[in-house]
């Protein structure tokens, strides 16, 4: 066969094939469009028969009753469904907690005093969310009513009030047990402090108040009464520079210096306060401690001040003729120049200098020995007599220390050694010996010995400062 041939019965063999498989597929196509017609059919013949069946019932008088129960039920269920399904989801988000919120009472505070009952108690608001929302923002209140009570102890309820509607607000504690008092008057003087001392300049005084009236009436009940120990009216001097008049509240204290809550009439006062400046210039003396290093001694100081200008009341500068400055002598190995504060008494409000500066001079340290130093005493408060155990033993020997100068000029009669005989009682006694200290500091003193013997009698002395056979002096 040639290769002509052999190429044309392929052609033929497979357009054979092509008409087959369209043969084929038509036929599939038939098929699936005779099902899906003998389908719809069923379903108009099926929706027919249900049409008709409902139609037969719904119309019928035999199942007409029967029909509007069971659309009555049905309809009553999805409308109940719906309101408790509502209700449930609402109330899952309808909690509210708040704390510490203010208790107060109503009943008549003029006639009675109230006890027991709590400042604050804490409470939970349940209700739709919006409610509880809105209710959490008002200002509700929580409250005992006790108008009507009369004087004794009682259980009450708490009440709200304010919180709306729609909301239920449960308290915590919800009962609480409180105590009604009768009041009664009666009246206390006044006294008086100051307060805000801080906040006035410090060069300033405040003299004695002057008040509108010197008793006041106080409302309480009789316990409360009893437990306060004085009216003070509390006087705002913040920057005031003179005299001034002001209304000043009045409190009540308990003999602790607690606040007792009772009413008070007035409840404030007018009050005058005279402001001064009372001032003095005193003297500034240095007062040394410590020992010079290397066996030296301070030769002289001397201060860019000697005096200063105090203020405080009258009362405390009075008693003042100078103040101190301190120096630790211990700290200075060569002539220096010193700034120290100074150092204010009790009772003084400030000065117009706080610090000087000193420029101190060392020399060389030297000590020479007084003797015949007079022995004295103090403080024979129970005028014994007595004498020294050593036959005429009525002096001793003081060292002073010091540069040649400061020291060259002193003699016995400068110092004074002394025996404090407070706690002397009768019989031979050793009593420590002291000597005091010369001022400035410049010169230092110490003894040859620490004590001396008395014998101290039974039988005192007329006189304000003799011992019986000894030469010892009144110091």
């Amino acid at each position: 066969m040639s290769e002509e041939n052999k190429e044309y019965r392929k052609d033929e063999e497979q357009q054979a094939t092509k008409t087959e498989l369209a043969n084929r597929i038509a036929g599939q196509s038939r098929r699936m469009a005779s099902t899906y017609q003998h389908i719809g059919d069923s379903a108009i013949r099926a929706f027919r028969w249900f049409s008709s069946l409902i139609d037969k019932t719904l119309f019928n008088r035999r199942y007409s009753r029967l029909v509007s129960l069971i659309l009555a039920i049905l309809m009553y269920t999805i409308v109940n469904y719906n309101s408790r399904a509502s209700l449930y989801t609402s109330t899952l988000r309808t909690s509210k907690e708040q704390s510490n919120v203010p208790v107060t009472a109503k009943y008549n505070s003029d006639t009675f005093e109230l006890t027991g009952l709590p400042a604050t108690a804490d409470i939970t608001i349940t209700g739709d969310a919006t409610s509880v929302t809105s209710a959490a923002n008002t200002d509700g209140v929580i409250f005992a009513d006790l108008e009507g009570l009369t004087e004794g102890t009682h259980e009450v309820k708490l009440e709200a009030e304010g919180y709306g509607a729609n909301v239920s607000v449960k308290i915590n504690p919800s009962n609480v047990i409180v105590t009604l008092k009768k009041k009664t008057t009666q009246a206390y003087d006044l006294s008086y402090d100051f307060i805000n001392l801080d906040k006035m300049e410090s060069i300033y005084s405040v003299g004695t108040p002057v008040f509108e009236y010197n008793r006041v009436n106080v409302r309480a009940s009789k316990d409360t009464l009893n437990s306060i120990a004085f009216i003070k009216a509390l006087i705002d001097v913040s920057g005031q520079t003179a005299e001034f008049t002001q209304d000043a509240r009045l409190v009540a204290y308990d003999a602790s210096g607690m606040p007792v809550d009772a009413d008070i009439y007035p409840s404030s006062i007018s009050v005058t306060v005279p402001v001064t400046s009372p001032n003095k210039t005193v003297a500034i003396a240095v007062e040394i401690s410590g020992e010079v290093p290397d066996g030296q001694a301070i030769d002289s100081i001397e201060m860019d001040q000697q005096s200063v200008t105090i203020y405080g009341p009258e009362s405390v500068l009075g008693q003042i003729d100078q103040v101190v400055v301190t120096l630790n002598a211990s700290t200075i190995t060569k002539d220096s120049t010193i700034m120290r504060p100074i150092t204010l008494p009790a009772g003084v409000n400030s000065s117009n200098i706080n610090q000087i500066t000193m420029s101190v001079t060392l020399g060389e340290g030297t000590s020479r020995t007084i003797d015949d130093v007079k022995i004295n005493y103090r403080n024979n408060v129970n005028n014994y007599k007595a004498s020294p155990h050593a036959e005429n033993k009525t002096t001793t020997s003081v060292i002073v220390f010091g540069t040649e100068a400061n020291i060259e000029n002193i003699t016995a009669d400068d110092i004074n050694v002394y025996v404090d005989m407070k706690d002397a009682k009768p019989g031979l006694q050793e009593f420590p010996l002291e000597v005091e200290q010369p001022t400035g500091g410049l010169v230092r003193y110490s003894l040859t010995e620490s004590t001396y013997e008395l014998n101290v009698l039974g039988e005192t002395t007329t006189e304000s400062g003799g011992l019986e056979g000894a030469d010892v002096n009144n110091g």
